[in-house]
């Protein structure tokens, strides 16, 4: 298929921010009396919102997930990102190339806030890229494993979503863009990738410089 349109996950997709965050969210539990590993808190959190496990997080502290609890993840997530957030290696030559085979029409939709994945592209300066075309799973009425910030993307770039392909690296990202009706790649650089498969991937490929060749540019 030639797609018209190529929409993009943030984290663990253009930056590497996922180790960064779940440490600090880690972290964050642990000292409210939830001691994770870091592999469980990856398994558990990964490619979803921290309010989307409210009640397990309750459960476990024996605490309410407060507004002032969440604004002080936010506040040490943020400072911990901007001193050590990296791009995924060679998304900068693929997001160029992918970029001008399509004329500009590529989209970031995040199941993150505004603030994270504005904060994230600049720092790895992918900001021209998607200036004007980032879409936050924050702002739909549901975020992911809903599919709306893909139909929102799509919409904005005027391009219907079965000729759209989705790029992303989670089962939660996955089902999102399935139910939104895109042909989904799936980024995964650490095992075969059976699980984002079983979720609906269309593709799944392990390095970032593999995926213009794939998508067609």
């Amino acid at each position: 298929m030639k797609f018209e349109a190529i929409l993009f996950d943030c984290d663990g997709v253009l930056v590497d921010s996922e180790p960064i965050t779940n440490g600090v969210l880690r972290d964050m539990l642990n000292e409210a009396g939830w001691a994770l590993t870091p592999e469980e808190c990856m398994h558990i959190f990964i490619g979803k919102t921290v309010r989307s496990e409210a009640a397990r997080i309750e459960a476990h502290t024996g605490r309410p997930l407060t507004d002032a609890w969440m604004a002080d993840f936010y506040a040490r997530r943020n400072i911990e990102l901007d001193l050590r957030l990296t791009a995924i290696d060679h998304i900068h030559a693929t997001i160029e190339r992918v970029f001008a085979h399509h004329g500009g029409r590529i989209a970031c939709a995040s199941g993150a806030d505004r603030y994270k994945v504005e904060m994230q592209l600049a720092k790895v300066g992918l900001t021209p890229y998607f200036a004007g075309r980032v879409f936050s799973g924050h702002e739909m009425p549901a975020t992911k494993p809903a599919p709306d910030v893909y139909l929102a993307a799509a919409a904005a770039l005027q391009v219907a979503p079965a000729r759209c392909a989705v790029v992303e690296d989670t089962v939660t990202g996955v089902t999102a863009g399935v139910a939104a009706g895109a042909t989904v790649f799936a980024y995964a650089p650490l095992d075969d990738g059976a699980a984002l498969r079983a979720a609906g991937a269309g593709h799944v490929f392990r390095s970032m410089a593999d995926l213009p060749g794939l998508l067609g540019c």
